[in-house]
Formats: structure tokens, C-alpha cells, sequence
């Protein structure tokens, strides 16, 4: 575990960057060890129903004679399908997550901060079959993310995915977040209402987000960044000369943030 990394840094193009942890070995042992759990569960309760099946037709002639034959390879195969494809459908509908992540909050994510892909999962579980080779039991995986800078097992560097931990956003301070001082958009109740109305959650975020990871961004960026989402927004109501004359674009975002979340439920 020497000289292992314990985050990811992820840069957007808005010039963004932003931390990452990375799941720490022990923690994916933990998940690892419910997600065995789950398949061991599927597979006794398929073969108590192939069992049941079996029992029913076994007096039907040539049929149970048949079903008696091939019952127990029906039982190996499944078992088979359901170890191999629990972790890809789980991931698939879960976003990077099985039973076993979402409990210990972990998730698999694309190892440069992408969204994860289909192909990426279906691999990664493919290379998973590699970490059990008989007499193994995930010895190879084990190994592989105690000595990888960035806790991957064979499956993971195969598929370019990452194992994160994730955290817990604290809810924003808005008192502290937002400018200080009177919003001048708060003498327009009527067009402030308007603004709420004609406002998606997605875009009232976006504006959010924006205020918040202002000092992460270059000046360049931020400039930019303002420019465009103030312009937007003039579009979705626009307050006249007086009570907007004098603001820059970050404090025109500001005002809007302001009464999207702050005086909106004042």
C-alpha cells in the first residue's frame, strides 16, 4: 500500500478541479464480503427451486428421468450466470454500485471522471473471473490493489475504472455562500417571482454550483463562466437598468442564487 494515492483529481472544462477519495482496500474487502453474501443467497435459492421442480415431475416418465440427469449441471450453470452477471446488472441499474457499495457508500466511476460505461462494466466483472481462479479466492485482486497507486484490481486498470468513496455534501450556507449585503433584485417581488417560476431545478443548481466553486476557478474561467450564466438568466427575466446597473456578472449570478434559494423561502 506504499506510495498508493488516496484521491482523484478531477478537472471539468469549465476549469473546475475537484478531490475524489478513493475506496481504501479494506473498505472494498467489506463490500466485497456482503456482494459474496447476496450471490451465495441467489444461488441456494435457485437450486431450492430447481430442487422443487425436480421433486414435482420427478414421476413423470422419460421428463424426471431427464431433469434428474441434467439437474445438477442446471444448478452449477446458473450459479455460474448469477456470480457472473449479479455485478453487472447491479452497476448497470445502481450507476457503479452493488448491494455491497451501496452499503459501505462506495461506487465504481471511470478513472478520469467520466460516467461510467456499459462496455467498462461488463469488463471489469469479465476480469473478476481472474481474481477467483481456483484455490485463489480473490487473491489476485487483493494483491493487485495493495500494490496499484490507485487501489485497482486487474478487472479495474482492464476497464479504466476507479472504485471512489463517496461523501456526504453538507448542505450549503447559504448566508455565507451568497453576497452579503441587500439583494437589489429583492425591490422586484413581481419579477423575482417570475424568475422562480420560469427557473428549472436543473438551472437554479447550475447557478448554485457556480456561486459555490467560484475560487476553484481560474479568473479566466470565472470570468467566462459568469458571462454565460448571467446572459441566460437576463433572458429568463429581466430586471430592469436600476436594479441591475453596477453589477458584474459573478454578483448578477449572486442576486439570482440569492432569490432562487435564500428569499424563496423566506
Amino acid at each position: 500500500m506504499l506510495g498508493q494515492t488516496t484521491s482523484l483529481e478531477v478537472r471539468t472544462l469549465e476549469g473546475v478541479t475537484f478531490s475524489v477519495p478513493i475506496a481504501s482496500p479494506f473498505s472494498r474487502c467489506l463490500a466485497l464480503a456482503v456482494d459474496f453474501a447476496v450471490v451465495v443467497a441467489l444461488t441456494l435459492l435457485i437450486s431450492q427451486f430447481i430442487g422443487i421442480f425436480q421433486s414435482s415431475v420427478a414421476e413423470i416418465p422419460v421428463i424426471g428421468s431427464i431433469l434428474s440427469d441434467f439437474g445438477a449441471g442446471a444448478t452449477i450453470l446458473l450459479q455460474f450466470i448469477v456470480f457472473t452477471f449479479y455485478g453487472m446488472v447491479t452497476e448497470w441499474l445502481w450507476s457503479g454500485q452493488t448491494v455491497g457499495k451501496r452499503l459501505f457508500k462506495l461506487r465504481v466511476i471511470d478513472d478520469r471522471g467520466l460516467s461510467l460505461g456499459v462496455k467498462q462494466i461488463v469488463i471489469r466483472n469479465l476480469f473478476r473471473l481472474l481474481d477467483i481462479l481456483p484455490s485463489t479466492f480473490y487473491l489476485i485482486g487483493s494483491i493487485s490493489c495493495l500494490i496499484t497507486k490507485r487501489c485497482q484490481r486487474i478487472g479495474d486498470i482492464a476497464a479504466g475504472t476507479l472504485v471512489i468513496r463517496e461523501i456526504e455534501a453538507k448542505p450549503p450556507e447559504f448566508e455565507e455562500m451568497l453576497a452579503p449585503g441587500e439583494n437589489s433584485f429583492s425591490t422586484k417581488p413581481l419579477l423575482e417571482a417570475r424568475l422562480r417560476q420560469n427557473t428549472s431545478p436543473e438551472e437554479a443548481r447550475i447557478a448554485l454550483d457556480a456561486v459555490a466553486r467560484r475560487n476553484e476557478l481560474s479568473p479566466d474561467n470565472r470570468l467566462h463562466l459568469f458571462s454565460q450564466i448571467a446572459n441566460h438568466f437576463r433572458e429568463v427575466a429581466e430586471f430592469p437598468d436600476e436594479v441591475t446597473a453596477g453589477l458584474s456578472d459573478e454578483q448578477y449570478v449572486r442576486n439570482v442564487a440569492d432569490t432562487l434559494f435564500r428569499r424563496a423561502r423566506v
